[in-house]
């Protein structure tokens, strides 16, 4: 086992990922080729061509060869994780008939299947009615026959971005059980394809036979194919592993297998996810996620423009920054991090809302973001100061949800993510929350997550918790300051959690004067 490397492929929102772990969870070597998240176009598209995340992902491998070419030879397993939410309809060759339509795209579908007459009105007397239109409005299978109807009618399969790349790697229209997070005819508590006769199908405009065969997670989707070897460097027939999503692998690589451990996500979209044992909505009628180990589920709540919003601020202000950073060979964040550590907890009496982007339920889809109390003592460093605290505020309020839902208490936190590689983000994790909060040890735990599942399907380990116990451990340990808090949970309880409710009627007046979000 000692010599044993396992590959973990991260094909993420703004960069691919290979990496190489040993089967003791330490990253031997790593290459990542950048990506943008999509490609300019029309308003609310936000579309990429599905080849190229191939094409990034084949470049990822040619460096990671470079970097470690003895190791690559040792690899036993690989297990590939990607961004969930994105969709490539394919033909019967596996070939994309439409750029990949990922999870920020926010088209929706001018019309969308009718349902039966006992449907409606079931749905409205349990209160669903909207909830259920903006499933089938938001659903891109419905926008495809809606705008692309030649796509729509060609389409053999219609896939997730993980079931496309599956098919590039195995030549099998196969997926992961746990990447089925979308707008789906999937059954979240049985795990598998919603039966022949549920509504679901009818509402989305698909058939069972549009959907790849689904594979639990440690399980082989099939052997590396001849072409994708070539392509990648790699040994034809290697096992590829089924390995589930990307947050899904990252709360198995942070270690969160008990419900008392809450994974924190500070990546594009912000998440906490509570993994457990039995299905739990930690928002009612809103699913919980299949994890990336086979018969559990990740209770989540999530910021859909999470850490974004850091990349959204310097972009927009941190031209300087970006600058100094540049000559010194440093990131922006490094910079914007240390104006920010002698700003005390609270921003000057700044609070910020995360709600960049209008949500489903709560909140719902008239939410705008929101910062009160400026003042002239306000500059560029407290504003972002406001972001991070804003975003962590929101995840507690998650976390809390998920406690109340589930009736567990949450001990401890693992914090994972670009944005997690910040000290004063993490020391504020630990204030806001009050609880430790921890790094796991290595930054890449998505794949690290990926890799536990090929350890597993190599039969390295003999079962998912046995892997996460011998491949995962804490890193650097932050814990909370008295004094902060006791400010951050004033304002949290004050100010923060009465802030949406006093906001949103001024919110759907801006909405219905003009137009947006439409």
């Amino acid at each position: 086992m000692s010599d044993d490397r396992l590959l973990g492929l991260d094909v993420g929102t703004q960069s691919v990922r290979a990496l190489l772990f040993d089967a003791r969870g330490e990253l031997i070597a790593g290459h990542r080729v950048p990506i943008a998240p999509y490609q300019p176009g029309e308003p609310a598209a936000a579309e990429q061509p599905a080849v190229l995340y191939w094409e990034a992902l084949v470049a990822a491998c040619a460096g990671l060869r470079q970097a470690a070419p003895d190791g690559c030879r040792q690899i036993v397993a690989a297990g590939l994780t990607t961004q969930r939410n994105t969709v490539v309809p394919v033909d019967r060759d596996g070939q994309a008939l439409h750029p990949a339509l990922t999870w920020m795209d926010k088209r929706s579908a001018a019309r969308v299947p009718p349902l039966p007459g006992y449907l409606r009105w079931a749905f409205r007397l349990a209160g669903l009615s909207a909830t259920v239109s903006r499933f089938q409005h938001d659903a891109k299978s419905n926008w495809l026959a809606c705008e692309a109807p030649d796509v729509h009618a060609r389409m053999h399969r219609f896939l997730l971005l993980s079931g496309y790349l599956t098919h590039r790697l195995t030549g099998r229209f196969v997926d992961s059980t746990g990447a089925q997070v979308g707008y789906l005819p999937f059954d979240y508590k049985r795990q598998q394809w919603a039966d022949a006769g549920s509504w679901r199908w009818r509402a989305l405009g698909l058939q069972p036979g549009h959907m790849p065969d689904l594979v639990p997670c440690g399980q082989p989707l099939g052997p590396l194919g001849d072409e994708a070897a070539r392509a990648l460097g790699l040994p034809a027939g290697l096992p590829v592993i089924s390995s589930g999503a990307d947050k899904a692998c990252e709360v198995l690589g942070s270690g969160c297998i008990s419900p008392e451990t809450a994974s924190l996500s500070f990546g594009t979209t912000a998440t906490v996810n509570s993994c457990r044992p039995r299905y739990m909505e930690a928002t009612r009628f809103l699913p919980a996620y299949p994890a990336a180990l086979p018969g559990a589920w990740n209770s989540e709540v999530n910021i859909y423009r999470g850490f974004w919003l850091v990349s959204w601020f310097k972009q927009q202000f941190g031209a300087e920054e970006q600058q100094v950073a540049e000559a010194r060979g440093v990131a922006p964040e490094t910079l914007l991090d240390q104006q920010i550590e002698a700003i005390p907890p609270g921003s000057m009496g700044l609070v910020l809302q995360p709600y960049w982007s209008p949500g489903v339920r709560d909140p719902g889809p008239e939410a705008k973001g929101s910062i009160i109390g400026f003042g002239d003592v306000h500059l560029r460093g407290h504003v972002y100061r406001a972001v991070l605290e804003g975003l962590i505020y929101g995840l507690r309020e998650g976390a809390e949800r998920i406690e109340r839902r589930g009736r567990v208490s949450i001990e401890l936190l693992r914090v994972a993510g670009g944005g997690a590689q910040s000290d004063v983000a993490l020391q504020i994790t630990a204030d806001v929350f009050n609880r430790p909060a921890e790094r796991p040890h290595t930054h890449e735990a998505s794949g690290l997550g990926a890799a536990i599942n090929a350890a597993v399907g190599a039969g390295l380990y003999p079962d998912h918790a046995s892997a996460a116990t011998a491949m995962t451990r804490p890193g650097r340990r932050f814990t909370p300051e008295p004094a902060a808090v006791r400010v951050y949970d004033q304002l949290y309880h004050r100010v923060y959690r009465r802030m949406y409710g006093r906001l949103a009627p001024l919110f759907r007046d801006i909405r219905a004067i003009t137009g947006y979000p439409p």
